[in-house]
């Protein structure tokens, strides 16, 4: 049975036009995005050729193909974590704050880590991925498109999730274009037909190939 595929589109805010139900399949920017629900498009142009099918041209979302990457299993929860590469540096982290007494005692919504590159290879820049200073996973420099649901990772309540950024040395380096850009993005969305909609991107995170120095970045995801 071949694996699911999903279409990602970052919406910003938005307006589908109630034309969905016509007959015919639904395209964003030339992509089929068939079973795609609850969505809405902001500044979008959306036209009816002569099958029934609904083009919706809206410059500043993207659709993409990809397959969705299973969530992998969790690393020991000794400190510095057993499975983490040897390589991925220590994680200084203050204690993530209690919940309060508010938050609910689970979490309703689904959150999604995503990556886009603009030519994979071309930053030289692998990611770690740290979630309440456990390490989550390796995004990979030369790797296609990566579509992860970590909601399984995080509680209710603030979240501590941590990027770090290194240069990969050995030889030359591939680009020096800050136009080849790496990007992380971690938000709520949902699936359905085969498709990852972020509806409310939380964090974003990138390094082009005109960066040559190491990062690392902190961030405070709340869930709900």
């Amino acid at each position: 049975m071949p694996r699911p595929s999903a279409r990602i589109a970052l919406t910003v805010a938005a307006s589908l036009v109630p034309m969905l139900a016509l007959a015919g399949s639904v395209f964003l920017n030339g992509v089929k995005i068939d079973g795609v629900t609850n969505q809405r498009f902001e500044k979008a142009t959306v036209r009816i050729d002569g099958e029934g099918n609904v083009h919706i041209d809206a410059p500043g979302y993207a659709a993409r193909v990809t397959t969705v990457t299973p969530t992998p299993t969790p690393p020991s929860t000794a400190t510095p974590p057993a499975s983490a590469p040897p390589d991925a540096g220590v994680v200084a982290q203050a204690p993530a704050p209690a919940a309060s007494p508010s938050v609910p005692g689970r979490i309703t919504q689904r959150y999604w880590l995503v990556t886009e590159q603009t030519t994979p290879g071309m930053t030289d820049f692998d990611i770690d991925v740290y979630v309440n200073s456990r390490w989550l996973r390796r995004l990979r420099n030369n790797e296609d498109q990566v579509v992860v649901d970590i909601t399984s990772q995080l509680r209710p309540g603030a979240n501590a999730v941590t990027l770090i950024a290194r240069k990969q040395a050995g030889g030359s380096r591939r680009s020096t274009s800050p136009a080849n850009v790496f990007k992380v993005i971690i938000g709520e969305g949902n699936e359905g037909g085969g498709n990852v909609m972020i509806d409310t991107p939380l964090i974003r995170f990138q390094k082009t190939a005109a960066d040559a120095q190491d990062a690392t970045e902190e961030f405070t995801l709340t869930t709900r």
